[in-house]
This record gives C-alpha cells, sequence and structure tokens, in this order.
C-alpha cells in the first residue's frame, strides 16, 4: 500500500513539529502542493459514490445479466453502508502506518480496480467480492479526507469541506444520471456501462501518487496518525462525538429512504412516474450548490446548533407534508427534503470543528461515521416492512418523523462548541 518517498530536497516543504496534544497547525507547502490537494480532494470526493449509484442505474440489467434473485438484488443495496462501518474502523489504524495521504491513494486504487473487474466476473458471489473492495476503498477514504482537510486547510475548513462535500454530491448525482447515457454510448451493455466509472478512479490514484511520493507530505500526514501520546483521546467518552455519530447516523438513515422510496411515495399519490423520478433529482441534486454554501457559513459560526435544528425543520416539515397533501405540495416537500439532505456537509464540518488535534480528528471521523453508518443500516429495510404491511404511507412517514425529531435534539448537542479531547480528559 506504501510508496516508497524520494529524498527530501531543499526545496520541500518542511513538516511543523509534531506536539503531543496542542492544535493542528497548517505546514508550510508550496503553491504547487497546495494545488495538487486541492485536485486530489475534489477527485477523490468525485468517486465516492459512483460505484454505489451508477449500479443502482443499471441493477435490473445486472440481475438478469448475472441472475441475481430479488434476495441477492436488495444485498447489494445494504451492502455499502455494512462497508463503510466495517472497514471505516480500520482507516486510524492504517492511517498511523501509511500516513492518510497513502491510505486515501490505495483507496482510490481499490475503488479503480474494483469498478473495473466487478462486472466481468461472471457471478453475483464475484461481484459482490469485488464490490466491497471499491467499499472499502470509499470506506477509508470517507473517513481521512476530512483528517487531511483539517491538517493542510485548518483556516479553511468551511471553504474546502465546502468543495469536497460539493464534489462528492456532483459524483453522485452525475453517476446517477450519465450512467444509462453512456452504457447506450458504449454499445447498450451494462458491464462497460458500469466499468467506465473507474476511469475517474484512476485520475484520482494519478493525482494522489504525487503526494504520496513527497516525502514532507508523507511524513507530515504520518504525524497526523501519531498525535495521541499516551493515549488520551479515548473517543467513546465524549459525548459530543456520539451526539455527532447518532446525529450522523439519523440524517443517513433520511437519506437512505428518501433516495429508495421517495417516487414510490409520489406515485402512490398520483404523481407520474416521470414526475417523481424528476423530484428525487431535484431533491439530490440541490446538494450540489448548498454543500458548497453550507460549510462556509458553518464554519464562521461559534455555535452550529440552530443549523442543525433549521435543517431539520425543514426534514420534518416535507414529512409531514407528505403524509398530509403528497400531490398538490409535492414540489415544496421536494425542495424542503433537497434542503435537508445538506446535514451530510454539516457534519463533515463538524468532525473538522470538534477535534482539536490531528489525532482527534482520525478518530472521531471513523467513530462518527462507522457507528453512524451502522445505525443507518435497518432504517429503509423498516419503512418497506412497514409500507408493505401497513397499506400506505401514513405509518412509515410517522416514523420517519420520529426519526427527524430525534435527529433536531442531536444535531443541536453535537452543534455546540465542545471539542473531544476536553471531554475524554474530563
Amino acid at each position: 500500500m506504501a510508496l516508497m518517498a524520494h529524498e527530501e530536497t531543499p526545496t520541500m516543504i518542511t513538516p511543523p513539529p509534531v506536539s503531543g496534544d496542542g492544535p493542528t497547525r497548517a505546514p508550510d507547502p508550496s503553491a504547487w502542493l497546495i494545488r495538487l490537494l486541492i485536485v486530489g480532494i475534489v477527485l477523490a470526493a468525485l468517486n465516492l459514490r459512483p460505484a454505489i449509484t451508477s449500479l443502482g442505474a443499471l441493477l435490473a440489467d445486472v440481475r438478469v445479466g448475472l441472475g441475481m434473485s430479488g434476495s441477492t438484488a436488495g444485498l447489494l443495496t445494504s451492502v455499502p453502508p455494512l462497508c463503510f462501518a466495517i472497514f471505516g474502523v480500520m482507516a486510524p489504524r492504517l492511517a498511523r502506518r501509511w500516513g492518510p495521504a497513502a491510505v486515501v491513494c490505495a483507496g482510490m486504487a481499490a475503488i479503480a480496480v474494483g469498478v473495473l473487474v466487478r462486472p466481468f466476473l461472471g457471478g453475483a458471489a464475484g461481484f459482490l467480492a469485488v464490490s466491497a473492495v471499491a467499499l472499502m476503498g470509499i470506506a477509508v477514504s470517507n473517513v481521512l479526507l476530512p483528517v487531511v482537510i483539517k491538517r493542510w486547510f485548518p483556516d479553511r475548513i468551511g471553504p474546502m469541506t465546502g468543495l469536497y462535500s460539493m464534489a462528492l454530491a456532483l459524483g453522485t448525482a452525475a453517476a446517477a444520471a450519465a450512467t444509462v447515457p453512456l452504457t447506450r454510448a458504449l454499445g447498450g451493455s451494462w458491464r462497460p456501462g458500469l466499468a467506465i466509472w473507474s476511469v475517474l478512479a484512476v485520475l484520482a490514484v494519478l493525482a494522489w501518487i504525487p503526494l504520496v511520493r513527497h516525502r514532507g507530505t508523507a511524513r507530515s500526514e504520518a504525524a497526523v496518525g501519531n498525535r495521541d501520546p499516551a493515549g488520551v483521546i479515548r473517543i467513546t467518552r465524549s459525548r459530543t462525538a456520539w451526539a455527532l455519530a447518532v446525529f450522523f447516523g439519523l440524517q443517513a438513515t433520511s437519506a437512505y429512504i428518501v433516495m429508495g422510496w421517495l417516487p414510490q411515495i409520489y406515485r402512490d399519490a398520483g404523481v407520474p412516474a416521470s414526475t417523481a423520478g424528476v423530484m428525487l433529482a431535484v431533491t439530490m441534486g440541490l446538494g450540489v450548490p448548498l454543500s458548497f454554501v453550507l460549510p462556509n457559513v458553518a464554519a464562521r459560526m461559534r455555535n452550529q446548533a440552530p443549523l442543525a435544528v433549521g435543517l431539520g425543520l425543514c426534514g420534518l416539515t416535507s414529512f409531514a407534508g407528505l403524509y398530509a397533501a403528497p400531490a398538490s405540495g409535492a414540489w415544496v416537500w421536494t425542495v424542503l427534503l433537497g434542503v435537508s439532505m445538506c446535514t451530510f456537509p454539516l457534519v463533515l464540518t463538524l468532525i473538522g470543528m470538534r477535534a482539536r488535534t490531528g489525532a482527534g480528528v482520525v478518530r472521531l471521523s471513523a467513530f462518527v461515521q462507522s457507528t453512524g453508518y451502522l445505525i443507518s443500516i435497518p432504517g429503509p429495510l423498516l419503512v418497506g416492512v412497514l409500507y408493505q404491511h401497513g397499506g400506505g404511507w401514513e405509518v412509515p412517514l410517522m416514523f420517519m418523523a420520529g426519526l427527524m425529531v430525534t435527529q433536531i435534539v442531536l444535531g443541536f448537542i453535537a452543534g455546540r462548541n465542545r471539542v473531544v479531547e476536553d471531554e475524554c480528559q474530563a
């Protein structure tokens, strides 16, 4: 996984001194390195969802092509959050050994290999196994990209997290919208239609290789993972970390439910199928511009609780509207849900702001995302069960509203101006 570093020359950057428990300080890198870091972060973020959303666009063709049963196809839709939870836990240990830059680079390589190889294995088991390789790369990159931002852009966490979040949202939407047209352009077979997204991951690998080979970057990045002398950071002792983890899990639950079920809610209310699909696209597409704006706003606030509460209220209002008047107010509920979905970039921003040290960010990011994705797994399945046995959307929507109320409470706690290091040492 590691790439050997070149010998440092006088023109290379000098990593900052490693202190035991002081705040992370920005290195003083050259302009070219900063530009390359920004390009690398954007390319990595673009790769964090196409492996998933491109599959969703072609799932019916994949099922036929591989002879998948309905239960196996259902397993495919549940695998991503499970892999994010399991493999995300590995990220801090890998970062301590190799440095975040090397691990992100390896993660992009895993995505490239997994996305390229899985369509051509010829069986459902192999497809699932190689998909897990790609998801492993996504999982560790999910955890470590906020760490890279905290380390190299500590005074620009908001703008950089906004750029990262916007690129992630753009990659998500682009893969969902472009996979079918690309498949047709490539001859109509789903196999090259899925494999083509490996090109984007290869570009990310090419951007990260110079960062890994740069000795100053690698050594400084490795220091991030080791800034925990005497084991003082015990993240599970922090109430803020727990609040942020459950907050993350609940917003992920809402996002997966909306992505999976919103068109069906509208269709059952009498909205045409084509319009319902457009509404889902609008809901997700709002995340592209808002994901850039929101972290900038959050970073300028001392207390982000009002933002968390406001976004939650948008979601709660939308669920109430879908319960009372799903068809007549459909576009209003669509826009409000799109705003509510921007809780995700807020959480990413809070991860960078709720830890003072590099080690704190590594552990907080891994804990929040792994725990949160575990929490999110049963939600969409439970909504499906409630819908099937309840005879309509009244009970599922009440369940979703209850989750949103809990999310608002946890968001208020997570948004308070605290750092996990203080709570872990208390």
